[in-house]
């Protein structure tokens, strides 16, 4: 289990891979590396507003397994035919949930349906 206290400070910063100053990709490794899960690539010159995190996503995804929420899956968020966004789940007491970072509202945890509301499509990966 992690402290979710830690995530309170996470700052957005597009690209970003050093803690607290992270993007939401930067945000689903630095759990991860507290949940002690293998390391994932970085991509620090990866970005969503350029479209280069949808074309790594589409070469990187499918050598994932797809699962169902567990503590530490990524979870891939679509707006139509694109992923958009990614978030990871945690365990928040005896429940999971997503954990997002966004410009917007710095981290945040929240219940998994609240997060599927928001998009067309949501996947989860190990």
């Amino acid at each position: 289990m992690i402290d979710h206290d830690k995530y309170l400070a996470g700052q957005y910063l597009e690209g970003g891979r050093v803690w607290p100053f992270v993007d939401c990709y930067g945000l689903v490794l630095e759990v991860r590396r507290d949940l002690g899960l293998p390391a994932w690539p970085e991509w620090a010159d990866i970005r969503a507003g350029d479209g280069s995190m949808v074309e790594v996503a589409g070469k990187w995804f499918p050598t994932l397994t797809p699962c169902e929420p567990e503590e530490g899956a990524l979870i891939a968020l679509y707006q139509g035919s694109e992923m958009r966004h990614v978030g990871v789940v945690v365990r928040c007491g005896a429940s999971l949930e997503a954990m997002e970072i966004t410009e917007k509202q710095r981290t945040i945890c929240l219940p998994l349906h609240r997060l599927k509301r928001r998009f067309v499509r949501v996947e989860y990966y190990k």
